[in-house]
């Protein structure tokens, strides 16, 4: 199975915004894979791109000897050659055969964000403030929200924002809207920063793989409502927070990161808010960022994440 990326537009985003986003001049292809076990894979990889005078900047692999399958990820320079990722990808398919490998070849374009919230903006903060900063490995594209709570967070980031609206009997609607602007935008990946909906187990179909999820808790404890307040009333002295992938299971996708911080009895309800947002933020930002670097490869309901 071969995954290539295309060219993308700016999607509305300022001038400033993505020159300070952008990538360095150093083209870099990721190759990522799954495959059975067996001798001479890493030679075959290393061989094809030693044949065509690529430079390997970056190998990980991992072995998972319960299901009896490799994942690897390979990132590497063409140097002077002058390829794309549709043509290697050609040219790799008879590797691919060879060893079984459902495979990728990403090209160094930075995937692009359609965000989805509600009415809290800590997340969506965080992710404008690391794009902005260019530490988030990809362009936010457009904010999506069913309030208007967030819009001056959004356009003050120069972010296109769009409200739609969402009730138990406009759902399908909406969400049909929802796919029209993950296509209008060219939308790699639906990023939902505390979006407080659950989405339908078609649209989840729609979108495996390319959803990622804030929860907050670590999971599976506190689930519903004032989860922080659940937490005080039973004495924690742990707040986290868990980035996955989004699936008809409700809160139980692939866990990509989760982030945890040491809480004692001094802090009130509204403290430990304060401290679960900031795991929030921290844990959704690096699922992004490794997402978008082509760092996390799912293996069943779990998943590998090569930092």
């Amino acid at each position: 199975m071969t995954t290539v990326l295309e060219g993308r537009p700016t999607g509305g985003a300022t001038a400033e915004a993505v020159a300070t986003a952008g990538t360095t001049s150093t083209v870099q292809y990721v190759l990522t894979l799954a495959c059975p076990e067996r001798p001479g894979i890493v030679r075959a990889i290393t061989g094809f791109l030693a044949d065509r005078g690529f430079d390997i900047v970056e190998h990980q692999q991992f072995d998972d000897h319960i299901s009896g399958k490799l994942y690897l990820r390979t990132a590497f320079t063409p140097g002077d050659s002058d390829v794309s990722a549709e043509s290697l990808s050609a040219e790799f398919a008879a590797v691919a055969e060879e060893f079984e490998m459902e495979f990728a070849i990403h090209d160094g374009r930075p995937q692009r964000l359609l965000v989805m919230v509600s009415k809290f903006g800590h997340c969506l903060n965080d992710l404008i403030f690391r794009w902005r900063a260019g530490s988030l490995g990809a362009e936010i594209a457009v904010v999506v929200s069913n309030h208007e709570d967030l819009r001056p967070m959004a356009e003050a980031a120069g972010l296109p924002f769009i409200h739609v609206p969402i009730t138990a009997d406009t759902k399908p609607q909406a969400e049909a809207r929802l796919l029209e602007l993950v296509e209008e935008y060219q939308a790699d990946l639906v990023v939902l920063a505390r979006y407080m909906q659950v989405l339908s187990d078609e649209l989840t179909t729609k979108l495996r793989g390319r959803a990622i999820n804030i929860h907050h808790s670590f999971l599976p404890g506190f689930k519903g409502a004032k989860p922080y307040h659940q937490a005080y009333d039973r004495g924690v002295k742990l707040i986290g927070a868990t980035a996955h992938y989004v699936t008809a299971d409700l809160d139980e996708g692939p866990i990509i990161e989760q982030e945890v911080f040491r809480v004692d009895h001094s802090l009130d309800p509204n403290a430990l808010v304060t401290v679960g947002r900031d795991a929030e933020s921290q844990a959704l930002s690096r699922a992004v960022k490794w997402h978008c670097q082509h760092r996390v490869l799912l293996n069943n309901t779990r998943t590998v994440v090569f930092r």
